[in-house]
């Protein structure tokens, strides 16, 4: 009778095992399946959309390259002079110092149609006679031949360019022509789940430059199968939209493209190209076929599992297993869960009860933490993003002001010499400000190397921040702002790094002007000593816009500012205070902020240590009386007090 139940038991927990877990299994499997493949469909789309973002960028880039060096190798003297031997010398080595691989470089003669200087034979590049309006690089895109003609082309070459540039003689006459051929792009096989995509490039016109099908290209996208979708993306991607799209370009494979346009660079600017990204959806979804393996090879184990345990258990152990079954898969449930079971008569199940109790927390505790961790890792990627869309606005358009005085000044533009040195005066501070940006982003990579060091010296920190305050009271006074500076009369001796310590300073009172429309900056240093160290602390505090509490822990990260948005009325790339910390602490000090929130100013705290005065060199011990020296008497009178100066 005890074996009957035994055997009843068993085979009725085995129907319950299969019939509960099999189904919710499956079930699992499917939904992870599904959320698998539409999380890989979404990363694809994204990388394919920042591989055409990329892939556009880089045909610009090599394109605009290509136009400069022609422009200036048309005005050597060497191809001015027609001499053969020469210009074939001078075409190899431009050939080979082009950044772009060249697949061929002319010197016709215009006049005699003959081939001057040449790096692949004396056959012409371009059988028409080149029509040169102007001065610029004429361009224009090679395509295959068509069917019966005899010309050959390598298949896998793509986008092959040829451009062209007048050559004028010594005597200023249009004498010759400078040909280039070359293939901007080589379709090859990418690894499987790669993401990087093919190229495809189409005209705005529905002409298709480049293909991974070599015979599609020359064609139209009106003879594509999805000509309707094409003509969709073509219509985004001039209203300046860069996303991805579901294409059946190739017949019987479905495929994923992310896209963009870029601006025709064949002499019409107000056309575009539009570059695509192109992969299958099939390589898009490379690591679904792992996944499903080990979801196939999980289900069967635990199946497998679930039925030796039915067939080899005892029946003392069915109402524990049964609770903790119970237990266990209420654990998922949105309502209450109820207490786990104990005091079983068995102790390893209570033993087993509490480890279960135990791992619920811990999964618990986990869960929370991938949860903020992957909080973190998105907001770590959306500064990221902001940080390159900031960085690439704040140093193109210093660019564009000095490409645009210089330009002027070069073409004659100005009425007299004075307009012209203000062009270039303007062309130059432009400059400095972009070193500037440059050096932020030198330090910034050395903060993150662990390469930024600083060489401490004995300086008088009041001293320094004299010269700090006398170059920023100017632009201080510019906007009408009161300067309080209270600074003790003795000297300050600190080891320091002057030219950091000065970087620092010079950011800090440049960031309370910035941030300042009215009012006041004060700017203050306060000596402490104690049984153990001294240091001296100094405050610049401004009556500016403020800094919501809840953002000011951000601050001193790198890439962080505040007002992110693309309409901010002030610049920066958010590294200042990221460089000032790293900066202060390589000194053995801190640096601190703190803001009452929007529109109630701004308080910054540098604390150093001090050392002995009499480490101070001599030179700088007398460059401090000097000044004490010239103090006014208004400075003079104030001294029990700290030195008071308001400008």
């Amino acid at each position: 009778m005890a074996n009957f139940r035994q055997s009843s038991f068993r085979r009725i927990l085995v129907t319950k095992l299969l019939i509960l877990f099999v189904p919710v299994l499956l079930v699992g499997e499917l939904a992870a399946l599904n959320k698998a493949r539409s999380s890989l469909l979404n990363t694809a789309r994204q990388n394919l959309t920042e591989s055409a973002i990329n892939k556009g960028e880089k045909i610009a880039d090599e394109i605009a390259a290509l136009k400069i060096n022609l422009q200036i190798a048309s005005q050597t003297k060497v191809l001015q002079s027609g001499d053969s031997e020469p210009v074939e010398t001078f075409l190899t080595q431009l050939s080979q110092q082009l950044p772009t691989h060249i697949d061929c470089l002319q010197l016709i003669s215009l006049k005699q149609g003959r081939t001057i200087g040449s790096t692949c034979g004396d056959k012409a590049i371009d059988e028409l006679k080149p029509n040169f309006t102007n001065d610029d690089v004429n361009i224009k895109v090679l395509l295959p031949p068509k069917a019966g003609t005899t010309g050959k082309r390598d298949p896998e070459n793509q986008l092959q360019l040829l451009f062209s540039v007048p050559v004028y003689n010594r005597r200023g006459n249009l004498a010759y022509a400078l040909y280039l051929k070359t293939t901007l792009h080589q379709q090859i096989a990418n690894q499987p789940g790669s993401l990087t995509g093919a190229l495809v490039v189409i005209a705005e016109d529905g002409l298709i430059l480049a293909h991974p099908l070599a015979e599609r290209i020359g064609t139209n996208i009106q003879t594509q199968t999805d000509a309707d979708k094409f003509q969709d993306l073509i219509k985004n991607a001039i209203a300046g939209r860069s996303d991805s799209i579901h294409l059946a370009f190739i017949p019987g494979k479905e495929l994923v493209a992310g896209y963009t346009a870029i601006n025709n660079p064949l002499s019409q600017p107000q056309k575009k190209w539009i570059i695509l990204a192109v992969t299958s959806v099939e390589n898009a979804i490379f690591g679904l076929e792992e996944i499903k393996l080990i979801l196939i090879v999980l289900t069967v184990g635990l199946i497998g599992a679930s039925l030796l345990a039915s067939f080899y258990l005892v029946p003392d152990l069915a109402e524990p297993v049964e609770q903790l079954s119970d237990y266990a898969i209420h654990l998922h449930s949105h309502h209450a869960v109820q207490p786990i079971p104990r005091n079983f008569k068995i102790s390893e199940f209570n033993q087993l009860a509490q480890a279960l109790d135990q791992m619920v927390e811990r999964l618990k505790a986990w869960a929370e933490e991938l949860e903020i961790a992957w909080k973190e890792a998105k907001s770590a990627n959306q500064v990221k993003s902001q940080f390159l869309a900031t960085t690439s606005h704040e140093l193109r358009n210093p660019l564009n002001i000095i490409i645009n005085c210089i330009r002027i000044v070069r073409d004659g533009l100005c009425d007299d010499r004075e307009e012209e040195m203000e062009f270039l005066k303007k062309a130059d501070e432009t400059a400095i400000h972009l070193l500037g940006l440059i050096n932020d982003l030198l330090d910034i990579s050395k903060i993150e190397a662990g390469k930024l060091s600083v060489v401490t010296t004995p300086i008088d920190l009041r001293q320094l921040l004299l010269e700090v305050i006398n170059l920023q009271s100017v632009n201080v006074q510019q906007k009408g702002l009161q300067l309080i500076c209270t600074l003790n009369d003795e000297e300050i001796p600190v080891k320091a790094d002057a030219v950091k310590l000065k970087q620092v300073l010079i950011n800090i009172i440049g960031n309370a002007t910035k941030f300042t429309d009215e009012g006041s900056i004060t700017i203050s240093t306060e000596i402490h000593h104690s049984a153990h160290n001294s240091h001296v602390i100094i405050t610049i505090k401004d009556t500016g816009i403020g800094i919501d509490p809840t953002q000011q822990h951000k601050l001193f990260r790198p890439f962080v500012m505040v007002n992110t948005s693309t309409d901010r009325q002030i610049e920066g790339t958010g590294l200042g205070l990221a460089i000032s910390r790293n900066l202060i602490e390589l000194m053995g000090g801190k640096i601190t902020l703190e803001s009452l929130g929007l529109q109630q100013g701004t308080t910054v705290q540098i604390k150093l240590p001090l050392i002995d005065s009499s480490l101070l060199p001599p030179q700088a011990k007398k460059e401090d009386l000097g000044n004490k020296e010239e103090n006014t008497p208004q400075e003079t009178g104030n001294r029990e007090q700290g030195t008071a100066a308001r400008i």
